[in-house]
């Protein structure tokens, strides 16, 4: 069996709810729903789990998040979020 590994998403003060919720609809095809409840996850806890699936995927995924780009709405945002990948235990 193929390991599977988690793609976590981590908090930062440069990026709104509003940029979440859209990064994860464009780049992960989730709800608005979905991606409101990881955004609140990730602010009220520091990380979310946005996707879980083999390792190139994985690295892709958080590829992707660290090339999204800034948040226009905040004016300090320098860039994207960031994402790690943890094996799924």
């Amino acid at each position: 069996m193929v390991p599977l590994w988690n793609v976590v998403l981590l908090d930062d003060d440069d990026h709104t709810y509003d940029y979440v919720i859209e990064m994860l609809c464009r780049l992960f095809f989730k709800t608005v729903e979905e991606a409101y409840g990881n955004a609140v996850e990730v602010d009220s806890t520091g990380r979310t789990i946005v996707m879980t699936c083999d390792k190139p995927a994985a690295e892709f995924a958080r590829d992707q998040i660290h090339g999204y780009g800034a948040d226009w709405r905040m004016p300090n945002c320098k860039g994207s979020m960031s994402a790690i990948l943890e094996p799924v235990a």
